[in-house]
């Protein structure tokens, strides 16, 4: 009964713990099942009011222990692509909204050399990786940069403004995407692997997790309550039948003799006088 109560437990902790692993929502970490690879947020508002500069954005990350959005190689920028596509699938009601990455033009950078070679990041991070739209940083006034997300618009002269990066000025309101270290505990199993020449199925190999402890709980431990009172009451209910049968049972001794005798007199044939 206990192997059964078990498996039964795990069954449901495993079923709630796939709802997030598949989706990824704004405003939730995405994790990886390793120490390999950070952790990230999608930050998206359907309201344009509640979009934030470059600056606020970059306050939000770090006021949650990250940064900014860095990116690394191509790699990253395809995994990046791939939760943005998970994120904005049909269904969800998300659509156009460009979203701030950590590369700008700090006004205390070097002034000499090309426009280009001016921009860096704001983790301090020495990438040299970029994917600018055709014609892009254009410089002058837009010193902060945003990667393109406008699946509704029409093709430009680069193509669909889908993941490329654009500088614009860093008052303009935009969502943001934010860059966490690893988390995982040094017991967690080392799964889930991060693909790299799988970028379009990496999105099946993350888990999302709410930033903090009390949100992690809640969400594992209220969906399985009646499924483990259910469980007591199953379990109760054996253990009282399994009592009730062992007190009806009634044990024969091996010493014990089985013979009875009749208390009614009886004539045997042929006995008679």
């Amino acid at each position: 009964m206990l192997r059964v109560v078990c498996l039964l437990l795990g069954s449901a902790l495993l079923c709630g713990h796939g709802a997030f692993c598949r989706r990824v929502v704004s405003g939730q970490k995405v994790c990886f099942a390793d120490v390999k690879h950070p952790c990230y947020k999608m930050a998206y508002f359907h309201e344009l009011s509640s979009r934030v500069s470059f600056q606020e954005a970059r306050l939000a990350c770090e006021s949650e222990g990250g940064v900014l959005l860095s990116l690394e190689n191509e790699a990253e920028q395809k995994l990046i692509e791939s939760m943005l596509q998970n994120l904005t699938k049909p269904g969800t009601g998300i659509s156009d909204g460009d979203f701030w990455i950590g590369l700008w033009r700090n006004g205390d950078a070097q002034t000499s050399g090309a426009c280009p070679d001016l921009y860096q990041w704001s983790d301090g991070s020495s990438s040299q990786y970029r994917n600018w739209y055709t014609d892009e940083p254009s410089c002058g006034s837009e010193k902060c940069v945003v990667m393109y997300h406008q699946p509704t618009a029409n093709p430009g002269l680069g193509g669909p403004y889908l993941y490329q990066w654009n500088d614009d000025r860093c008052n303009m309101k935009h969502n943001y995407i934010c860059k966490y270290e690893p988390e995982i505990s040094p017991t967690d199993p080392m799964e889930k692997p991060y693909l790299t020449n799988q970028p379009a199925d990496t999105h099946e190999n993350v888990v999302v997790t709410e930033a903090g402890i009390l949100p992690n709980l809640i969400y594992v431990i209220i969906p399985t309550i009646p499924l483990l009172l259910l469980i007591l009451v199953a379990f109760g209910t054996c253990c009282f039948q399994m009592l009730h049968r062992s007190k009806g049972r009634t044990k024969t001794s091996p010493n014990q003799s089985t013979l009875w005798i009749s208390k009614s007199t009886r004539k045997e044939s042929g006995m008679e006088v």
